[in-house]
C-alpha cells in the first residue's frame, strides 16, 4: 500500500521509497507541530483581548509571541502542504501541454522550488547562528532573545527543502 503511493523509480530502489515514506511521515508531524503552534498563537491574541478590554490592563508579550508562533507554524506546515498538494498552482498551461512535456514543467518548477528552499534554509540557519552568538533580543518591551522564535523558521524551512527532494524522487504521478 505505502509503495503504491511512490514513482517506479522508488519502488525499483528502497532506499529512496524509504526516504520519501520517512518525509512523509516527518512532514506529517510537523503538521501537528505546526497546528499547536497556530493553537499558541491564538490562545496568545484571546489572552491578550481578555487582558486589555476585559481587565483594562496592559498587555506586554501577546502580540509578538503571536508573531512567532504563527510564522513558525506557517513555515512548519509547509512541508505537508508540498506533500498533499494543497498548495495555490496556476496549472493552465502544464494541463494543456499535457504528457512527458508536463512533466518536465513540473520538474523544472520543483527544482526552482528546491533551489530557493535551499537557499532560504542556509539563510535562516546562518541568521539563527547569529543570533543565538550575538545573544540577539527583540528590542521590544517583552525583549525575549530572538533565536527561539528564528528555530521554526530555519527547522520549517529545512522540512520543506527535505519534502521537496521526496517530491522530486516520488515523480509525478
Amino acid at each position: 500500500m505505502a509503495m503504491a503511493n511512490t514513482s517506479p523509480l522508488a519502488r525499483r530502489m528502497p532506499l529512496v521509497a524509504g526516504y520519501v515514506r520517512w518525509m512523509d511521515r516527518l512532514s506529517r508531524s510537523a503538521a501537528y507541530l505546526a497546528a499547536v503552534m497556530f493553537i499558541a498563537g491564538v490562545a496568545a491574541i484571546c489572552h491578550m483581548v481578555f487582558v486589555r478590554y476585559v481587565l483594562g490592563m496592559s498587555t506586554s508579550w501577546q502580540t509578538e509571541f503571536t508573531i512567532f508562533s504563527v510564522t513558525g507554524a506557517m513555515l512548519m506546515g509547509s512541508p505537508y502542504v508540498l506533500m498533499t498538494g494543497g498548495h495555490v498552482a496556476i496549472t493552465l498551461l502544464p494541463d494543456m501541454v499535457g504528457g512527458i512535456g508536463q512533466r518536465i514543467m513540473q520538474w523544472i518548477a520543483s527544482l526552482f522550488g528546491l533551489v530557493f528552499c535551499a537557499a532560504l534554509t542556509y539563510g535562516s540557519w546562518v541568521y539563527g547562528a547569529e543570533a543565538w552568538h550575538g545573544q540577539w533580543t527583540t528590542g521590544t518591551v517583552w525583549n525575549p532573545p530572538l533565536w527561539p522564535a528564528l528555530v521554526p523558521v530555519a527547522l520549517g524551512a529545512t522540512l520543506l527543502t527535505l519534502q521537496y527532494v521526496a517530491e522530486m524522487l516520488r515523480g509525478g504521478e
